[in-house]
Parts: C-alpha cells; sequence; structure tokens
C-alpha cells in the first residue's frame, strides 16, 4: 500500500497537509472522503488517487468542473511528487518536500549520466557519488537555479508502455499507434519547407487531417478516462 502526501498550496484549505494517506485517496468536499475540501467549486467526491503496480493513478470521478495536472486537464493519468494539481478553486502538490528532493536529484543524476550536465556537474559538485544523495528540497532548488540545466518536473516527457499486457491488448495498443504514426506520417511527408524564412507549408487537407487526428486522440482520452458502464 503507497502512503500520499497531498500539500495544499492554494484555495479555502490553502496550507493544510496532508500527510502519509493510505491509498486509495478519495478527495471532495462530502464527508467520507479522505481528504474533505472546503471548496464551492469542487465536487462532492471529485478525484482518487490510487495505487497500480507500483505507480500513482489520479482519476477525475466524472467531476463538475474537472480536473488539471500540470495545467492539463485530465480524467485519468500518473502523477508523481512535485505535480501540481487543480481542482475548482484548490490547488495542491503532490509528494512531501523529501520526496520531491529525492525526485529532482532522480533528474539531476538522469542528465548527468546522459550528458547533459557533463563536467559542470562534476567540477561544482566534486563528482562523488555521495553528492547524489538529496540533502533537502531548499538545496535541490539551489542546485537547479545554479546549473540553469534541470528540466522542469512538469515537461511532458515520453510516457512509459504499460507493462504485463495480454496478447490481445498488445495488438489493440499496436493498431492504435499504427494509425496515429500512419496519419502523422501523411502529413510530414506532405510538407513543404521554405528555406529562407524556416517555415514549414502543408496542404490544408493534410491540416485537416491532423486536425482530425487531434479529435480522434481526445476521444481516446476521454473513453480511457471514462469508460462506459
Amino acid at each position: 500500500m503507497a502512503l500520499v502526501t497531498l500539500r495544499i498550496v492554494d484555495g479555502a484549505d490553502r496550507g493544510r497537509i496532508f500527510e502519509n494517506l493510505p491509498t486509495p485517496v478519495s478527495v471532495g468536499r462530502e464527508e467520507g472522503n479522505s481528504v474533505r475540501l472546503n471548496d464551492e467549486r469542487v465536487s462532492r467526491f471529485h478525484l482518487k488517487i490510487q495505487e497500480d503496480r507500483g505507480r500513482l493513478v489520479l482519476t477525475d470521478l466524472a467531476s463538475t468542473n474537472g480536473t488539471k495536472v500540470n495545467g492539463e486537464p485530465v480524467q485519468v493519468t500518473i502523477v508523481r511528487p512535485g505535480d501540481v494539481v487543480a481542482l475548482g478553486k484548490t490547488v495542491f502538490l503532490i509528494g512531501s518536500r523529501e520526496e520531491v528532493a529525492q525526485r529532482l536529484a532522480e533528474v539531476r543524476k538522469a542528465q548527468t549520466a546522459a550528458g547533459k550536465s557533463g563536467a559542470a556537474a562534476s567540477d561544482s559538485e566534486g563528482g562523488s557519488a555521495s553528492s547524489w544523495d538529496p540533502v533537502s528540497l531548499d538545496f535541490e532548488l539551489d542546485w537547479g537555479e545554479q546549473a540553469d540545466q534541470l528540466a522542469p518536473l512538469h515537461d511532458v516527457l515520453p510516457p512509459d508502455l504499460p507493462e504485463e499486457l495480454s496478447p490481445a491488448q498488445c495488438a489493440q495498443l499496436a493498431e492504435i499507434f499504427h494509425y496515429i504514426h500512419y496519419r502523422i506520417r501523411r502529413v510530414v511527408r506532405s510538407g513543404e519547407m521554405t528555406v529562407q524564412h524556416g517555415h514549414v507549408k502543408i496542404d490544408e487537407r493534410r491540416w485537416q487531417a491532423l486536425l482530425d487526428l487531434y479529435d480522434r486522440v481526445a476521444g481516446y482520452l476521454k473513453q480511457i478516462g471514462e469508460p462506459a458502464e
């Protein structure tokens, strides 16, 4: 069972901290929620956070005003320490300060290993193995500002594929990606680069096809977030 810490940073309940809540965690206005908020724009049972295969999954419970994670509307998504969740007039952070510091340290370590920080990190920190141990959130934030190499935690990064899918589920997922890849490939191949101005010209029909794909992907996301009974 995972334990979740939520820190409310804006709204009527600003400053409250709900530490080490056992999953699943429900958030809403009604009694019976793990986190009960005093926010009239929050639904009675607004969202839940549960653990699945070592990950935290946030699901919007068909709320009236919706849920945003890092500024993006979601029905269901993976959340991690440092993520910002907005519902109604309330905003809360996922994770304790220590958990956010740990995630920042992991990002920093991965960047250096990939050569993005390179010698600058080694020179500034001596390159010792112990330098990867997160001291505090203040330390990690200060390091990020000095090095100017730390990518924001809220960047949209390529997600991992789900594991332990059945053969039929793998085939369905592959079929969806084949379709999306095919539609994008047609648009990319139809583009004409204007070298002098650095612009790409796309045929109107291809542009409309891209918008249609945009709409279809939105539909897929809605189906996943709001499955039929």
